[in-house]
């Protein structure tokens, strides 16, 4: 039996809770990094008895299409999973229902899901340094909960159908600093930016912040204006610290 790890975490928040629980199973746990674009996933070998964590972040309170398109082209062979998905302290609304679905369409039988709190990519302000020493306790007693668990999982909450995805209304731009290294390019989950002219494709771009994160001459950046507005509108959701939530 295999410990797998199937994750989407362009900035890392979500890989960080993922390694909490799935190290806490298994410190030789498999990587599947659906954020690499030109994997065929297809080809990811699934054993019906190894212990799967799919990990994604939400976006907006949905889960990114790209991670579930990827994530359907994998074939669970009947092995069991717990999703997990990682908001930014606001709400993960339809996350974890749209990943179940995804999930037992592609044969993994889900028998728990986790909803956990990590800094937010756009607004660090919000759940700063999260998951921090009181998650990784809790999140290591889920994974011990979840590791003794045989078949299904309690009612996941979210609707279907799903709310409307909203569009990425934050798309970072290169700026005169910018020296069209590639680098952002190269990482960008869903090939939003050109590779010649660094600009990103304002309809493919998932606002996931990535190449902000990864430039290194720090070129990259998003309206600030714009994020003002927008941390003004979720301020009074986020100022209250929210716990992770487990459904077993």
């Amino acid at each position: 039996m295999k410990t797998i790890e199937i994750i989407f975490s362009p900035t890392g928040g979500t890989e960080k809770v993922a390694h909490i629980i799935g190290r806490h199973w298994s410190e030789s746990a498999e990587i599947i990094d659906l954020s690499q674009p030109h994997l065929d996933f297809s080809g990811c070998v699934i054993n019906k008895e190894d212990q799967v964590l799919i990990a994604m972040p939400s976006f907006g309170g949905r889960a990114p299409a790209a991670a579930i398109r990827r994530l359907k082209s994998i074939a669970g062979n009947g092995a069991k999973c717990t999703l997990v998905c990682v908001y930014g302290n606001r709400a993960y609304e339809d996350t974890l229902a749209e990943m179940e679905d995804a999930a037992k369409e592609s044969g993994f039988r889900v028998i728990a899901a986790v909803a956990a709190v990590a800094e937010h990519s756009i607004m660090p302000q919000y759940a700063a340094g999260r998951p921090d020493v009181s998650d990784k306790k809790q999140l290591e007693q889920f994974a011990e909960q979840i590791a003794g668990k045989a078949e299904g999982a309690a009612a996941i909450p979210g609707n279907r159908p799903y709310k409307k995805a909203g569009g990425a209304g934050l798309v970072p731009k290169a700026g005169k600093s910018c020296t069209k290294c590639g680098l952002c390019a190269a990482s960008c989950p869903v090939q939003a930016i050109d590779p010649v002219s660094a600009r990103a494709d304002d309809h493919k771009c998932l606002s996931c912040m990535r190449c902000v994160k990864q430039c290194p001459e720090k070129a990259r950046t998003v309206n600030g204006a714009m994020v003002s507005l927008a941390a003004m509108a979720i301020r009074k959701a986020c100022l209250v610290r929210k716990d992770n939530e487990l459904y077993l």
